[in-house]
């Protein structure tokens, strides 16, 4: 029977489908399709699978087209009887239970339904530290699991905190235990990496395992990726080697400032996705700041005023050296009760010439 769909390219496909369940628009009750390079996944709700697939940049149209029911897929909610909350990883599927029965409960149920789970983890602590990492506690782990085959470890080589996750295309080597990773943020990180030309000279401040330079070396841009965490920028080296791009890709353990002036006038583009401190970096990313330079500037406010903060610190930090002009004033999500997580696109030119 025709019901509504989101059509997709296929590489955009497990992200899009990802954003629809964060907006509870997918239509778990039908097949998605693959047809000619494209992928139809169904939607129960247009309206929200409009505004959930919005960061996709026109790669994502509307339509219907015949799908089949799905037939004999067990999902955790047909065995607890009610929709537990989950978020997928690669191969681990992530809960956060503060009642150790429930947690349990839940974990069994993702393993012993259809679904591919290697692992299922609770959170057992916030993010903390200047690492940005959290406790996990492992609920459960499915021996017999066999995740797809990767450049260089199959399941039986991963930790149950270790996994391999795919986005638009790309693979990311990561420990949930040693790094900061969110897949939320996929559509947000794809809206970036379209707007980088071959030839840029791009650097990520704050780079983790690499989900911003990776894509950004792919696009042919030369990366430098920078992160406090020693783990992390391992997990980088080996996610450019694995994507292929290890030569347009330099990976630097420390604190970027303390990079800068290896790299002073160098970047063409700066990504600063450290909400809550990235205005601690700001004078460090006009030093790092070519003649023009594009700023991605990532922060959490108040729904009163998401953008003025981060707009009055780059003003502070960059005039009168550089004319700075606001391209984007992008919500990337609600964080929390009246707080939006929000990004800048800002453009910087010297005055200078």
């Amino acid at each position: 029977m025709d019901v509504p769909c989101v059509a997709v390219a296929r590489e955009a496909g497990e992200a899009a489908r990802t954003a629809l369940a964060e907006a509870g628009a997918l239509d778990d009750d039908h097949e998605i399709a693959v047809d000619d390079g494209r992928i139809y996944i169904p939607v129960t709700d247009t309206d929200a699978a409009v505004d959930a697939v919005a960061a996709l940049d026109g790669d994502a149209e509307m339509t219907t087209r015949d799908l089949p029911v799905r037939q004999g897929v067990r999902t955790p909610a047909d065995i607890l009887g009610f929709e537990p909350s989950l978020e997928r990883i690669g191969d681990i599927v992530v809960i956060d239970e503060d009642d150790p029965d429930r947690a349990r409960a839940i974990a069994e149920a993702v393993i012993d339904a259809d679904l591919p789970a290697r692992s299922v983890l609770n959170r057992a602590s916030k993010i903390k530290g200047e690492l940005r990492v959290r406790e996990w506690e492992v609920v459960a782990v499915d021996s017999s699991a066999t995740a797809e085959e990767t450049n260089a470890a199959a399941a039986s080589d991963l930790s149950p905190t270790e996994t391999v996750h795919r986005e638009y295309s790309h693979e990311f080597l990561l420990d949930l235990a040693a790094v900061y990773f969110s897949p939320r943020l996929a559509t947000e990180r794809h809206r970036v990496v379209e707007q980088i030309e071959p030839g840029e000279q791009v650097l990520d401040m704050f780079a983790g395992v690499g989900p911003f330079a990776i894509p950004a070396a792919s696009r042919g841009a030369s990366v430098v990726a920078v992160d406090l965490n020693e783990t992390a920028i391992d997990y980088c080296r080996e996610n450019a080697r694995r994507n292929g791009v290890s030569d347009r890709v330099t990976a630097i353990a420390g604190d970027v400032r303390d990079v800068a002036d290896d790299y002073r006038g160098w970047a063409d583009r700066l990504v600063m996705n450290l909400p809550h401190s990235a205005n601690e970096f700001v004078e460090t990313a006009v030093e790092l700041a070519g003649e023009e330079c594009v700023i991605h500037y990532y922060d959490i406010q108040h729904e009163d005023d998401p953008f003025g903060p981060g707009i009055a610190a780059i003003r502070e930090a960059a005039e009168p050296e550089y004319a700075v002009s606001v391209e984007t004033e992008h919500v990337v999500r609600s964080y929390a009760p009246h707080e939006l997580n929000v990004c800048l696109d800002v453009q910087l030119t010297t005055t200078h010439r």
